[in-house]
């Protein structure tokens, strides 16, 4: 789905106070996210993420009541337009500031002290979209690449399933990024709530840990994090296991772009390679 499809689903789905040529375009991935007037509109890439996208306006009432600052609905159901979910939420005032590490750590600690709401949360299926996203990805990757990660996934999907957590097993996140807070003038805010599942803990705190490792994340901010969450999952025996897990996901959602983009392929080949080399010194760049 590309950015004037979605325009398409947007302006066929009439939610909007003006016309979908003039909503802002925030994100293009999973979802097309616009923004107009005090409304936001996300825009699925396929009718198979229907119930997922109902998923996230359920867990965005039960973070209401619980009183987790995070972001609301702006209508209680979702949509299936022309093929695709849409789902509409109240726009955020501007931030006042970027997110930081810390301020995601504040968020974690409250969601991880949650128990389990009314309806039941799926576990996280951090290696479920591989094979879609290597569908989508075609013959613009190369097979034996392809096949690798294929590969890298059953085994660690296998890994994960006989892990020992450490912290007691409940409700997580599953995508816990700085990128997924939003600092408005009354603090931190937790958006993008589809990956919220009922899972190890431990794969909301793995994510910060690879992006110290892979992404360029200071090692300061990284110990904010930690100091502020009040422990560092580096230092639990599962975590290479998650971790591993994690980069195979990371590259196979790259993936997926790289038939409409360049860059993406470039960077798909990075990782990949980093990954056969067994080189975990590599940067990987955002896309």
């Amino acid at each position: 789905m590309d950015e004037a499809r979605a325009r398409d689903v947007l302006a066929a789905a009439g939610v909007l106070p003006g016309p979908a040529r003039d909503a802002r375009l925030l994100a293009l991935g999973e979802n097309a996210v616009f923004a107009a007037g005090d409304l936001v509109v996300k825009v699925g890439r396929a009718a198979e993420l229907l119930e997922r996208a109902r998923r996230e306006l359920r867990i965005a009432g039960w973070l209401a009541e619980a009183g987790v600052p995070a972001v609301r609905a702006a209508e209680p159901q979702a949509r299936l337009v022309a093929g695709h979910p849409v789902t509409v939420w109240h726009r955020l005032p501007a931030a006042v500031r970027p997110a930081e590490a810390r301020d995601l750590a504040e968020l974690l600690r409250l969601v991880h002290a949650l128990p389990a709401p009314s309806f039941a949360l799926p576990p996280r299926e951090l290696l479920g979209g591989v094979e879609r996203w290597l569908r989508l990805a075609g013959d613009t990757i190369d097979p034996e690449d392809a096949a690798y990660l294929r590969e890298r996934r059953d085994g660690f999907a296998a890994a994960a399933a006989t892990l020992t957590p450490e912290l007691p097993p409940g409700p997580i996140h599953g995508d816990a990024l700085p990128r997924n807070v939003h600092i408005g003038p009354d603090g931190p805010v937790l958006v993008d709530l589809e990956t919220f599942s009922a899972d190890l803990r431990e794969h909301d705190l793995v994510v910060m840990a690879l992006s110290r490792d892979r992404y360029g994340l200071p090692a300061e901010e990284y110990d904010a994090f930690t100091g502020t969450y009040g422990w560092d999952v580096r230092a639990w025996t599962g975590c290479s296991a998650l971790r591993g897990a994690r980069e195979t996901a990371s590259c196979a959602w790259v993936a997926q772009h790289a038939p409409a983009s360049p860059a993406a392929l470039a960077e798909f080949r990075r990782r990949v390679a980093s990954l056969r080399d067994g080189d975990e010194t590599v940067r990987w760049y955002s896309f």
